[in-house]
């Protein structure tokens, strides 16, 4: 089962990661920017995703992603930990995440970090 433990080993192992608490739940940051939010009772993770793409992956999956009323409006989706097939599905997600964070001397940096990757630590 994935859990709020294997975000955060997978988040920190992101380069230039830090996890700062914000509005009383853990957070995720590159270069200062957040790109996931450990909310609530830990069974889910909010990561950036573009408004269109947002809206196929929850007619595709809504098992799996949802956006709370109150962040209809944000560039952000919600995936429930226990609907992700692996921990290699949760490291994409969030590497996808954290590349829409990432300034551009860090993608430049690392172009192999990339979703579909090797599954890191």
């Amino acid at each position: 089962m994935i859990d709020s433990d294997d975000v955060r080993r997978i988040a920190l192992s992101l380069p230039e990661t830090v996890e700062k608490e914000a509005w009383s739940m853990p957070t995720f940051r590159v270069a200062g920017k957040m790109y996931v939010t450990v909310p609530d009772d830990e069974t889910s993770v909010a990561v950036r995703c573009p408004r269109h793409e947002r809206t196929e992956l929850i007619a595709a999956e809504p098992e799996k992603f949802w956006v709370p009323p109150h962040e209809a409006s944000s560039a952000w989706v919600r995936v429930r930990l226990a609907a992700l097939e692996d921990v290699a599905e949760l490291r994409d997600i969030l590497v996808d995440s954290w590349r829409q964070a990432a300034p551009e001397r860090l993608l430049e940096a690392h172009p192999d970090l990339v979703p579909g990757g090797a599954v890191g630590p």
